[in-house]
């Protein structure tokens, strides 16, 4: 990616942290980037084109993180695994995480070209749950497993960015999703066998 794109990006997320998508005006983000507003529209043609390249952005480093499966990798250590890059994604790229699971207050809807992003993403957690109960044998048994696993994850991060936060100690809130994930996982590789 050019510098200028980069920085544009960054400012947005920066923007978006501070006041979601209300803070996020072209001349706004300009500013913050240091960039001239021309160099917005000649690189995103506008906030909506940035807030897509945001949004595809972050589904797609939640698709990395589900790509864990190498050779000889038993399934549930991968589910494991791609559960732990799932919660450090959310933990590290906070702006990504809440515009794509909707924090953007009804505001911003995302292209069909970004939300393609998406479904990628959730394709790659799918395919992680077939290889590891290869007893699913259909489409749909595989996405309800792969939502419950995400539905967890997601959970845990969305009260780890809420209030709940301030209420119950959440100093180890990736291990305590992780925790649930695993008791959950074993208890399917369970009934399964």
């Amino acid at each position: 990616m050019n510098q200028n794109k980069d920085k544009i990006l960054q400012a947005a997320s920066q923007l978006f942290l501070e006041g979601g998508t209300a803070a996020l005006s072209v001349r706004a983000i300009a500013k913050q980037a240091g960039v001239s507003t021309i160099g917005i529209y000649s690189h995103f043609e506008g906030k909506q084109g940035i807030l897509d390249a945001l949004y595809g952005e972050g589904f797609e480093r939640v698709a990395e993180a589900m790509d864990v499966l190498k050779p000889g990798m038993a399934p549930r250590e991968g589910v494991l695994l791609a559960s732990a890059n799932y919660l450090n994604f959310a933990d590290r790229n906070e702006a990504h995480y809440r515009l794509i699971f909707g924090e953007s207050n009804g505001s911003y809807v995302p292209s069909n070209a970004a939300k393609s992003q998406a479904v990628k993403a959730f394709a790659g957690l799918t395919d992680l749950v077939a290889h590891a109960f290869p007893s699913l044998t259909t489409a749909t048994s595989r996405k309800q497993l792969a939502l419950r696993v995400w539905a967890l994850l997601h959970g845990s991060v969305s009260l780890k960015h809420h209030a709940v936060a301030e209420l119950v100690e959440m100093k180890d809130w990736q291990q305590q999703a992780l925790t649930s994930v695993e008791i959950f996982i074993d208890a399917l590789i369970k009934e399964s066998s």
